[in-house]
């Protein structure tokens, strides 16, 4: 059900991470959006290395790491919310809250997967592009492969009322991520109702993550 296009734009997400090991201790600058990429990037990656113990002993340790340093970054309420579309407003605070809690942990557990499907994989960027006065942005990637066609990546950043920017949606070869899920994730609420959703992304949150599955 969630496979095709998404695996192949998380593959892609994991390859970003290659751009850089080392500790990137420094703050995230979260003013431009440009930075925002390749900095979280580089501290996700590092903090995988660090931890690579913690993960051969618990492969959910790779939940951890994702949660604590890539989440803060993406604008997942924002992509809830898009998902959702037209059923939106059919949806009461409650189910509102409890959707956008369970794509959250879905995409946490999706991406944590992903880890386990890194290789060699280079990155190049595109030239940033002024984004003063401009509500959302464009950051163009490139990722290399040996022996493979590039991955050409689009990721799509928002700004938020501080002044702050998170990034909501990727854009894979032209097809966005969001745009994907979303009909699915309608088509899924209008057969089956919101509930059945939310019980469905929870049940793949709590899977466990299977460092085998990288090696086959």
């Amino acid at each position: 059900m969630f496979k095709g296009l998404y695996r192949h734009v998380v593959l892609a997400v994991i390859a970003l991470f290659s751009i850089g090991a080392q500790a990137a201790e420094a703050e995230i600058d979260q003013s431009n959006p440009y930075t925002l990429v390749e900095q979280v990037a580089n501290k996700t990656f590092a903090r995988f290395h660090q931890d690579e113990k913690l993960i051969a002993e618990n492969p959910d340790h790779l939940k951890v790491i994702v949660t604590e340093e890539l989440m803060p970054y993406i604008d997942y309420k924002y992509a809830s919310y898009k998902v959702l579309g037209q059923y939106l407003r059919d949806t009461s605070k409650d189910q509102r809250g409890r959707f956008v809690e369970a794509f959250r942990g879905y995409l946490i557990s999706t991406y944590a997967q992903a880890f386990t499907e890194y290789t060699d994989q280079t990155v190049e960027y595109g030239k940033a592009q002024d984004f003063s006065g401009e509500k959302f942005a464009n950051v163009y990637v490139q990722v290399v492969e040996q022996g493979r066609p590039a991955i050409k990546l689009q990721f799509k950043a928002r700004r938020l009322k501080d002044g702050n920017w998170k990034a909501f949606d990727l854009v894979a070869e032209g097809v966005s991520l969001l745009s994907s899920k979303q009909s699915e994730i309608t088509n899924l609420v209008r057969q089956q109702g919101i509930e059945s959703v939310i019980d469905m992304l929870n049940e793949r949150t709590a899977k466990h993550i299977d460092l085998s599955s990288a090696e086959k």
